[in-house]
């Protein structure tokens, strides 16, 4: 996108190959929202973009345009504040999911996907996690406040603390009480909590990810780019960063670096 004008249907067909019935069904259901161009053509924003491209891939891996309406128009539904553009969607046998910190889950149906192989760029992680967690009273401890975690937010603080001071190197723990801490509103408490974690991990890119969202939530979005930017130097493939990357970028006034990281981020979407 040049100097964050947008692109119009015309461009979008030409370079992303996206149908024009695709992107009209869009618009007819209020999905995106594009603005008016000098010969009054559509002109759709970065974001607007980002959730086009996402509905085109899932058409490509054989969801039915109207599933994909129903589960866009379910997921605006649950989360009204947030764009759909930074929702992280993929097809699961013909139907729409998406993935939050406790798995995927099917749109339409709410079902948790059972998931037997961690992705290959999660794999290392996993087993820290496992060794870290074990049968020790670091990982009943972590244990305990997962299982607390839905219906007492405070004990299970406690015992994600309690966790992380018998194993200061549990990255599970880290994020999850930063999650809970961040849930509470208590951004300066999580960003507190992720520096810390790196001076155990600092090459877990998680944690660089998540403070760089937690430095968004308190306004602070050059040095959530520098987060971000640290996650993607050590995980060139986690396509959430470069997404963020490129929409803080883009908000800043850094359209080169915006478009840049988008296609990163658009090549990463489409290998998935």
């Amino acid at each position: 996108m040049n100097r964050g004008e947008g692109l119009t249907t015309r461009a979008l067909e030409a370079r992303l190959g996206v149908s024009r019935r695709l992107i009209g069904s869009l618009v007819s259901a209020g999905l995106v929202t594009p603005a008016r161009g000098p010969r009054g053509e559509h002109v759709f924003s970065f974001q607007d973009v980002v959730l086009i491209r996402t509905a085109a891939s899932l058409h490509q891996a054989r969801v039915a345009p109207a599933q994909i309406l129903r589960a866009l128009q379910r997921l605006e539904r649950l989360a009204p504040d947030r764009h759909l553009s930074g929702v992280r969607m993929s097809a699961s046998s013909g139907k729409v999911s998406v993935r939050d910190r406790h798995g995927a889950w099917l749109v339409e149906s709410g079902q948790r996907l059972m998931e037997f192989e961690p992705a290959p760029d999660n794999v290392r992680v996993v087993e820290l996690a496992r060794a870290a967690a074990g049968e020790t009273a670091a990982g009943q401890a972590f244990a305990r406040a997962q299982a607390l975690e839905p219906v007492d937010a405070v004990a299970a603080e406690a015992g994600y603390r309690r966790a992380l001071s018998l194993a200061p190197g549990m990255l599970d723990a880290y994020l999850n009480l930063g999650c809970l801490l961040s849930d509470q509103q208590r951004f300066d408490d999580a960003i507190a909590l992720y520096e810390g974690a790196l001076g155990w991990l600092p090459d877990a890119p998680q944690l660089h990810f998540n403070l760089g969202v937690a430095l968004e939530d308190i306004g602070a979005p050059q040095s959530a780019l520098a987060a971000y930017d640290r996650c993607i130097a050590l995980a060139p493939g986690d396509a959430d960063a470069h997404y963020n990357a490129a929409r803080l970028h883009h908000e800043l006034g850094h359209f080169q670096k915006a478009v840049r990281h988008f296609n990163q981020y658009r090549k990463l979407n489409r290998a998935d």
